[in-house]
């Protein structure tokens, strides 16, 4: 994985986006990289309790975390920003804190919330939309079983409507038994998102002991990701 930034936004909520991130973050770390992790929105957490951009620090280790702005409410940010009376962060703001941090950081992580296309203000301002004032290719993570074929395949096309870089798709949670739809999409995910499938993390991995998390995230992600996870080896042993 080369350097400068890369936004990771996931297919909806709750697909594993952000132990994906740390997964990430700890591959490149443990090559001597210096990373940095920017959560433009965290919504659903109060101040003084640990976001998103606070565990991916955990589980990676040497990482510096940024958030631009929290909102107590688990919504999605614009309506977050609006029913707490607080500042929306906007797609300009984003790309100023990625192009800052990226300065002294050989990768910026940016995390998104929920969805490509999540707003983050009322004028309608998504991390699409900060990706495309980056210029930076983006790394969709999805879930493994039914309905993802979908939501992935929309993500995909509405990153190519925009003319952005579609570096590839993360299962953010392979389950240790996992069912004949998570199996088939192995094979059929990289064909609907027209990219390749660069890793597949474990359902228990947020749940695991920063050590052993970091020792193990290479094993969870491609080559192009800096680790050592293989697509074709993986499909075939879990072959539906």
């Amino acid at each position: 994985m080369g350097p400068g930034v890369l936004v990771v936004t996931g297919t909806g909520t709750e697909v594993g986006k952000t132990v994906a991130t740390a997964a990430v973050a700890a591959v490149a770390a443990a090559a001597g990289r210096t990373v940095a992790v920017l959560k433009p929105a965290q919504t659903g957490v109060r101040r003084g309790e640990p976001g998103d951009a606070d565990e991916v620090v955990r589980l990676a280790g040497t990482v510096t975390a940024r958030e631009l702005v929290r909102y107590p409410e688990p919504l999605a940010p614009a309506t977050a920003a609006r029913r707490s009376g607080l500042a929306p962060v906007r797609p300009g703001d984003v790309a100023d804190a990625a192009t800052e941090l990226a300065v002294e950081h050989d990768l910026v992580l940016v995390e998104g919330a929920g969805g490509l296309l999540v707003r983050f203000d009322e004028e309608g301002g998504t991390l699409a939309d900060a990706a495309r004032l980056l210029d930076a290719p983006v790394l969709v993570v999805a879930s493994a079983g039914l309905g993802t074929l979908n939501t992935t395949e929309l993500t995909a096309r509405e990153l190519r409507g925009r003319g952005l870089d579609l570096t590839g798709v993360v299962i953010g949670s392979w389950a240790d038994a996992p069912d004949l739809a998570s199996r088939c999409n192995l094979a059929d995910l990289p064909v609907v998102a027209g990219a390749p499938l660069l890793g597949a993390v474990p359902a228990d991995a947020g749940a695991l002991e920063p050590a052993a998390f970091r020792a193990r995230a290479g094993g969870w992600l491609a080559r192009e990701l800096g680790g050592v996870w293989d697509a074709g080896a993986f499909t075939a042993a879990h072959r539906g």
